[in-house]
């Protein structure tokens, strides 16, 4: 646990799948995928990533000169790539910012995260596909993003940082009966004062059966006591009759 970190400094798809980053097995289809790319970064983008900012969850109708508009506040930018859909050309919903110096970027991420643009609350974080080491992009199971409905929330990230596990005692050998002598007399004293609560109930039990068919003995004789004295009350009344 020596090594542990909230924000992962080596992108692995099965680590970014559980909440602490402990998981041994993956628990989605998505996160097999991840594990099974093989990603290289988009050669084609240029630009000096470290500079470079990433902005997701923006309105689709965000242009590049309303996210220029915005982010210059915090210092000169030099290129501004808005993700587009290659057929329609719609909106992706997030966009790269690179900007000339390392104190405007460092400034814009730590203040324009949750900033609220065209009704829309933003995420800013770093550019991860070229400095993160091993990163697999979202739409292959991977990423740091993810839907609570969907199932498939990504944890590592700034906006979903993994939590500090907990380091539970090791229980087993109390489990088995391999603990101390003292846990072991303990549990069978237990066993003893259960065995004897036992015996006691079922004497009492046995106790409870005689006077209930005492019970229902003198029960039926009452019952045939009434009937015989009803039957002699009868012929007292016809011998009068007579």
């Amino acid at each position: 646990m020596n090594d542990w970190a909230p924000i992962a400094k080596e992108y692995d798809p099965l680590k970014a799948g559980s909440i602490d980053g402990t998981d041994e097995e993956p628990h989605d289809r998505a996160i097999w995928r991840a594990m099974l790319a093989r990603y290289v970064p988009n050669k084609g983008v240029t630009g000096d990533p470290h500079l470079t900012l990433f902005i997701a969850r923006l309105n689709l109708q965000t242009t590049e000169e309303k996210i220029k508009e915005v982010f210059s506040r915090y210092g000169d930018i030099r290129k501004i790539r808005l993700v587009r859909d290659l057929v329609t050309g719609f909106s992706k919903g997030y966009a790269f910012i690179e900007y000339k110096e390392e104190r405007a970027l460092l400034k814009a991420h730590r203040d324009a995260n949750r900033l609220v643009i065209d009704q829309h609350e933003i995420f800013v974080d770093f550019e991860l596909e070229r400095t993160l080491k091993g990163w697999i992009p979202r739409r292959l199971g991977g990423g740091f993003g993810g839907k609570k409905e969907s199932g498939q929330l990504r944890f590592g990230g700034r906006d979903r940082p993994f939590r500090k596990p907990i380091n539970l005692p090791n229980m087993k050998n109390d489990f088995y009966g391999e603990g101390s002598a003292e846990k072991r007399n303990w549990s069978r004293e237990g066993t003893r004062d259960w065995r004897t609560r036992d015996r006691d109930h079922e004497r009492s039990r046995d106790k409870r059966w005689p006077e209930r068919e005492r019970s229902w003995t003198w029960g039926e004789s009452e019952r045939e006591r009434d009937s015989k004295e009803e039957r002699s009350r009868g012929r007292e009344r016809k011998d009068r009759d007579r």
